[in-house]
C-alpha cells in the first residue's frame, strides 16, 4: 500500500507539473487558441491563403516570417513580415502596390502584414488583411466581434 501511495504522489506531482508548464509550453492554449507548428500543414495552408495577396501587392515571390499565428476553430490571425526567399528584404518603395499608386511608400518601409482568416470548407480564406498599416486597424468592433477571442489584447 505504501508503494502505491508513493506512485500516486509521483503521478500527482507529474500531473501538477504538466498543468503548471502548459501555459509556458503552449501559451495559446491558456487563451483558447493554438499556434500551428512550423512545418505543419495548417501553417502552410494559412501562409498559402495570404500569399497571392502579398505577391500582388509586393511582387513575387514572397515568403513569410511569422511573428504570431493563432487559430481557434474556423478563425485564424497572422502577424507576418513578407520577405524574398532566403531572407531578402522587400523594397516597399519599388513594389507593385506603390507603382500602381495603391500605397504611399513613406507610410511604411517594412512589409508587415496582418491577416484575418476564415475557414470555408477545407479552405482557409484571408478575409481581412493589410500591408504596412501604421496602427492596429483591426481593433474595431466588427473585427473584434468575429476574431476577438484570438486578439483579446486588442479587443476589450
Amino acid at each position: 500500500m505504501a508503494r502505491l501511495g508513493g506512485r500516486m504522489r509521483q503521478w500527482v506531482r507529474q500531473i501538477g507539473l504538466g498543468f503548471m508548464l502548459a501555459p509556458v509550453a503552449a501559451p495559446g492554449l491558456a487563451q483558447g487558441w493554438e499556434a500551428p507548428a512550423r512545418g505543419s500543414e495548417l501553417r502552410a495552408d494559412l501562409m498559402d491563403a495570404i500569399r497571392p495577396h502579398a505577391e500582388w501587392m509586393l511582387g513575387a515571390p514572397v515568403e513569410f516570417v511569422v511573428n504570431d499565428l493563432r487559430v481557434r476553430g474556423d478563425r485564424a490571425v497572422a502577424m507576418l513580415v513578407a520577405q524574398r526567399p532566403g531572407g531578402g528584404v522587400i523594397d516597399v518603395a519599388r513594389s507593385p502596390m506603390v507603382a500602381r499608386g495603391e500605397f504611399a511608400p513613406e507610410i511604411a518601409d517594412i512589409a508587415h502584414i496582418e491577416a484575418f482568416y476564415v475557414r470555408s470548407g477545407r479552405t482557409w480564406v484571408a478575409l481581412h488583411w493589410a500591408i504596412g498599416a501604421t496602427d492596429p486597424w483591426f481593433a474595431w468592433e466588427p473585427i473584434c466581434a468575429e476574431f476577438g477571442a484570438l486578439i483579446p489584447e486588442y479587443c476589450r
